[in-house]
């Protein structure tokens, strides 16, 4: 992938450094288009009734989609009140889905975090004065058993994704001038410091399905904008630049699907924040999709169609739509270059869900009358591209450009030649 071009009219503007707004992809009579007049689109009608105004907690589903798990609390029934905090499982790939609740004889912080493991149990990060404690939460019959794995003695402290291999937990503890990189979980002797990385690290992005290379947006120490690094564990946390669009630019990696190499990033070389889409290997410029730019409201990618080897143009991106209505879900596909907006089931756990291989979508939800489901939406086809031919020397995919043909632009390449992310599956 190379970053030369924000569009292909954009390209020579991004390797100057300067920033020139890309015109819209989207064909003519794009459905579920912004409201032209400026105003704020419009979810679509719920699936059940109304939702209240209920903060739902945070749901936090495995690299698989198996488990899943997040920090509730119990309500009185006469107030309505919580009453006590407590993490909870869902297992998910089941003919059912259900959740078990592991409380413990003491509540949980608001604070808290958890992590569910590829085996059942849930990693629970607590907060213990200046220290970041973490054990292994799991089912015991009527009970909860709890395995301590040890502590770490920090100011903050942030637990990533889940890995993929399904047995580490890393987590990121930001200083002044450097983050520190632990495997929490998963190693031979409780907490482990991996690595001091020069900056200051967030988000956290993993490239593959090994769970070695992860990607992280950096900030250097001194000031200056983000770019998203790629980190690899398997060679004493080596970092390697990702993403570089323009020099000024903060380019952040949101998402990343192992199988396609397709990356979803957001950056401001537009000249202000906008979600675009690359492929990890690949030659082609950068993309701002118009269809993903929608007035009043917050559009981020959660989920990638897996399985979808060497298309990335066909992969559907389940993406949150967050507004002052609420939160509903968007569906979209490279080459389609629409965005469907779908209502979410009542209680969704919004932000979270998966894709199947053959392209359902869940959304987990618990509401009133269910405590632990999942709502399948299939995602809708696009319209059938026009059947215009395309213009000299473009292909009839979603990658071809929006704008008239122009001859190639001066690229100024992201430099994964020095990072062993070619294959995805990195074997030394």
């Amino acid at each position: 992938m190379t970053a030369c071009a924000i569009e292909d009219e954009t390209a020579e503007a991004a390797g100057s450094g300067e920033t020139v707004e890309p015109e819209s992809d989207e064909p003519d009579g794009a459905e579920e288009a912004p409201d032209p007049a400026g105003g704020a689109a419009e979810p679509p009608e719920p699936l059940g009734p109304v939702p209240g105004e209920t903060v739902l907690p945070a749901l936090t589903l495995t690299a698989d989609g198996a488990y899943a798990a997040r920090l509730t609390a119990a309500r009185d029934a006469a107030t309505g009140t919580e009453t006590a905090r407590y993490a909870e499982r869902w297992t998910l790939d089941g003919p059912e889905p259900y959740a078990v609740p592991l409380p413990l004889d003491q509540p949980e912080e608001a604070g808290s975090q958890v992590l569910p493991l590829a085996d059942g149990r849930v990693l629970i990060r607590r907060r213990v004065a200046d220290h970041h404690t973490f054990s292994l939460l799991y089912p015991t019959g009527p009970g909860t058993g709890e395995l301590p794995l040890g502590a770490v003695e920090c100011a903050e402290l942030t637990l990533l994704p889940p890995s993929p291999d399904g047995v580490s937990a890393y987590a990121l503890s930001t200083g002044a001038y450097s983050t520190g990189l632990w495997r929490v979980a998963g190693g031979a002797f409780g907490p482990e410091h991996l690595a001091d990385l020069p900056g200051r690290c967030s988000g956290g992005v993993w490239l593959d399905r090994a769970g070695r290379l992860l990607a992280l947006d950096r900030e250097p120490a001194g000031g200056g904008p983000v770019k998203a690094v790629a980190v690899d564990l398997g060679r004493d946390a080596e970092m390697t630049p990702l993403l570089q669009i323009a020099p000024d630019s903060n380019d952040r990696l949101l998402l990343a699907d192992p199988d396609s190499g397709l990356l979803l990033i957001r950056s401001d070389a537009p000249g202000h924040d906008r979600l675009g889409w690359g492929v990890l290997g690949s030659c082609l410029p950068v993309r701002f999709p118009e269809c993903l730019r929608l007035p009043d409201v917050a559009v981020t990618p959660f989920a990638v169609q897996p399985g979808q080897m060497l298309m990335p143009e066909s992969c559907a991106v389940a993406l949150r739509i967050d507004g002052a209505a609420g939160s509903w879900a968007g569906i979209w596909r490279p080459s389609g270059r629409r965005l469907h907006q779908l209502a979410a089931p009542e209680g969704w756990l919004a932000g979270s869900g998966s894709w199947s291989r053959d392209g359902v979508l869940g959304l987990p939800y618990a509401n009133g009358d269910t405590a632990c489901a999942v709502a399948l939406l299939t995602a809708p086809s696009d319209l059938e591209p026009s059947a215009e031919a395309a213009p000299a020397g473009c292909t009839e995919s979603g990658m071809q450009p929006s704008a008239a043909v122009s001859p190639p632009p001066v690229c100024r390449p992201v430099p994964l030649g020095q990072a062993p992310l070619m294959g995805r599956t990195a074997s030394d």
